[in-house]
Order: structure tokens, then sequence, then C-alpha cells
């Protein structure tokens, strides 16, 4: 069965293609949509939605069916858009996903990578969650049997953030090493691996790690790129177009549903790029012109930040996995489509050649080098190999604390681990080292004793000289 996946930033003619290539199949292909913030219902001038009448009759398929509060995570919308595909397939037509939402698109395309969940059963205990489960502390456990609907915001309530975080350090360590424990969606979502698998994330990952990474479908991607100092004018002035096409009524309405200051920027929509840049101006007593642009320039702001993110996920994370996967078999053919002009060049740059090369993939015709195509598809493809195997990415994410520059033990200050060597550098925490008490210099070295044998066994040559770091 074929997929054909189109993705990339914001702000590049993403629907606009996919839309030109579903009219021009026979039958018409149908559009999946993978763009987290497009499944609320309205709202579609802040999620920029193409309006219905530039659709020109092609199904949009899990487009605008989510209440704008209504939380919708990547396991629910993976399994949405297998439906949708199976059952585009079975009408005879070929499914176009189109999104920017590139980490759920890249848990459709290659699955086994997301943890089972377990509804209708309760689920059997591992020996390691069994054991850690009855030495827990009775407020953890009481934590662990009632989690909370919605991870708690960092920034209001720290103290419920880091007790979330220490549940989590209790059941699966290693998992807790990866989240700051300021992160809480993270956190709460490993937490809730663990009610409904009965395991240790970390432990499924490692499982994980011994299955080859397969696609889920034979799939064409289209990667549509536009360089940054073209990219990001023309994102701003996105902005004062969606402000003429009634951006702030749409936002006023949504701030209204809504008591001041309830909104979780975490959950839904109201994570979407506009609502928390507005958020204050509409909360304001008196709002002026100057709060107004000042919303508008953070959303500029904000939405080159997003584009910065959408790209760095694509480089670092989706094409690793694709570059992997063909690396054994070409089954995921991959094109930078140039989107930098979007004008004039756009027919011969992009549509055109993405017409061409997907009726040869779906005639099942020989494809052209992807590296042809343009000067930027030769360097933006070649990326350097990264690391896919969950196992390495746990390992490299790992962060450790810093026991010098915590001031409260129970909201410790974290980094990576890997820049363990640049933080020990860092002016604040050699001021702060200064002024260790030979208290807590003994206290350093009863840690470096007991990090020793690990820091001995360790690959790396930034020694911890003052044993003041510890796993999370």
């Amino acid at each position: 069965m074929s997929l054909v996946a189109i993705f990339g930033t914001t702000g590049v003619g993403k629907s606009n293609l996919a839309i030109q290539l579903a009219r021009a199949l026979s039958p018409p292909a149908r559009i999946i949509n993978a763009d987290a913030m497009q499944v609320y219902a309205g709202l579609d001038v802040l999620t920029n939605k193409v309006p219905e009448h530039d659709r020109h009759g092609v199904d949009h398929l899990l487009l605008g069916f989510k209440q704008p509060g209504e939380q919708y995570v990547v396991g629910q919308w993976v399994a949405d858009a297998v439906r949708a595909i199976d059952e585009t397939h079975r009408r005879g037509q070929i499914p176009i996903l189109v999104g920017g939402t590139s980490y759920w698109m890249q848990h459709l395309m290659f699955p086994d990578r997301l943890a089972g969940m377990q509804p209708e059963r309760a689920p059997t205990l591992s020996e390691s969650i069994a054991a850690a489960l009855a030495s827990l502390p009775p407020p953890l456990l009481e934590l662990y049997n009632s989690l909370p609907p919605q991870p708690p915001d960092a920034a209001i309530d720290p103290d419920a953030a880091s007790t979330l975080h220490r549940l989590l350090l209790n059941l699966d360590p290693d998992m807790a090493a990866r989240w700051h424990w300021r992160d809480t969606r993270k956190v709460l979502r490993s937490l809730r691996i663990v009610k409904d698998t009965g395991r240790r994330p970390s432990e499924i990952l490692i499982e994980q790690s011994g299955t080859l990474l397969r696609p889920r479908y034979r799939t064409l991607c289209f990667w549509l790129y536009a360089e940054p100092p073209v990219l990001n004018p023309r994102l701003n002035v996105r902005v004062d177009e969606m402000m003429q096409n009634g951006l702030l009524d749409e936002v006023r309405s949504l701030h209204g549903r809504v008591s001041s200051g309830s909104a979780d920027y975490t959950l839904g929509i109201y994570q979407s790029i506009g609502y928390k840049e507005f958020h204050g101006y509409l909360s304001a007593p008196s709002q002026t012109d100057e709060a107004l642009n000042e919303a508008m320039e953070n959303m500029k702001s904000s939405t080159r930040q997003y584009a910065k993110r959408q790209l760095s996920w694509i480089r670092n994370k989706l094409l690793p996995a694709i570059h992997a996967t063909n690396a054994r078999e070409l089954t995921v053919p991959t094109y930078l489509l140039d989107a930098t002009d979007i004008g004039e060049a756009w027919m011969s740059n992009v549509r055109d050649p993405a017409l061409q090369i997907t009726r040869d993939f779906l005639n099942a015709s020989s494809l052209p080098d992807p590296r042809t195509l343009s000067s930027n598809a030769r360097t933006m493809l070649d990326v350097a190999p990264k690391p896919i195997d969950p196992t390495l990415i746990l390992q490299a994410q790992r962060k450790v604390v810093c026991a010098i520059c915590t001031a409260d033990a129970a909201q410790p200050f974290m980094i990576y681990e890997s820049e363990r060597a640049a933080h020990l550098r860092a002016r604040s925490h050699r001021r702060l080292a200064k002024k260790l008490s030979p208290e807590q210099h003994r206290e350093a070295n009863r840690k470096r004793q007991v990090l020793k044998a690990a820091v001995e066994s360790s690959s790396e040559s930034d020694v911890d000289p003052h044993g003041l770091f510890e796993t999370a």
C-alpha cells in the first residue's frame, strides 16, 4: 500500500502542493491532516486551515474534528490516521499525508516506536515496577494511583511538578534522567505508560532497540524547504495577513470561553501560536495599540522560532530515520522541493517535479536521484548519520543534577550530561563553588566517591573535580 507524505516548516506551501497533487491524480487523492493544531474545530485563521473554497472538492480528513480544550496525543492521532489511510486504500484512492507536526508523521510512518496501550484490562506489573511500587512512600503511592488528568504548570506549581518527577524517579530512574522536572508533560506521559503497560518506559525502549525500523507503508516523501532568510520575512507578512483576515476576533472569541488566567497553554488549541501571545493583551484592563503591536511582534517571533524547531526535527530526527531505512531497502524515497520562491518558480521547482515523481512512484517506474533536483536538495539532504536506536537516544539525553547550583533539593538544577564540562567552567557555577563550607566540601567528596566508578568508566575526558553531579 502506498502513501505520499508532505512535510516541512510552516509557510512553505505544503497544503497548496497537497491539493494540486490530489486533483492531478485519478481518482483524486484524499488529504489526511497531520497538523496538531488543525485537528481542532473552528479557529481557521489561527491554525491556518485551507479555506473550504480553496480545497476544490478534495477530501480533507482528520481536520477540525476536536474541541479546543480537548487533549489529543500522538498515539490517538496515529490510530485515527491509520484507519483513514486504510479506508482510502479500500476506496481505490491514494492518501496524501500533509502537515507540520513531523513528530506525528514519523510515528505514523515508522511503527513500533510508541509504547503499547492496554485500555481494556489491567496491566500485569513487571517485577521492577512491582518492587518500586511496594517501596513508594505513601504520598507518592497516592499520586501514582491518582495521576492528574493534565500536567501541572511548573512555573505556577513547582512543588507539584517536582513531586511528579520524583515519582518517576522512583519508578524508572533511567527515564527520569531523560526529562527535566519542569517538563511535566513528558514526565506525566512516562508515568501513564507505566500505568498503562505495567512496565518501565526505559525497558520498553530497550525492547524497541532490538527491532529494525521498518516503514508502515511504501511511502514517497516530499520535504518542502525554503531558505530561512527568505522564509522569515514571509512568515512576518503572513501574521499581518492573518490579522487582516480576522485573527484577533478568533482569539478574542476563544479567550471569552475561558475565565481569565485559566487557560492551560500545554493543552489542546491553547498550545497554538497566537493564543498565548494575545492572551495578555486581551486580559489587560486597557487594550492599547502598543500592547497589540507587542502581541503581534511576539507572535511573529514565536512563528519564526517554531519554523526553526520544525527544521531541526526534520534534520535531526525524521531524515536519519528515513536514511537508516533506505540504507537497507529503498522503501521511503525522499525529495526536497525548493519552495524558497513560491511565485513564478513554484510550478517548475515544486509542483511539476512533485507530480512527475508521484506518478513514477505509483507506477513503480524508476525515480530520479533526489540530490539532482536543486542545490538546496544536495546540501540539505546530506545529513550526518545520527543515532535512531531508542536506547542510544535515551543515554544521549541523560540529565544530571548540579548540587552546587541547586538551591532547593526538591527542585534541582538539571543540565544535559553532555553539557557538564561547559557548566563547570561557567562563571556562575565557579562563584557558587568557592562559597562551599567545609561540611559541604566533605559532602561533595562523598558524592565523588559514590560516582568514582562511573567517572572512571566514562569515555568523556571532562572529569567532575568536585563530585558535584548526580544522575537525575
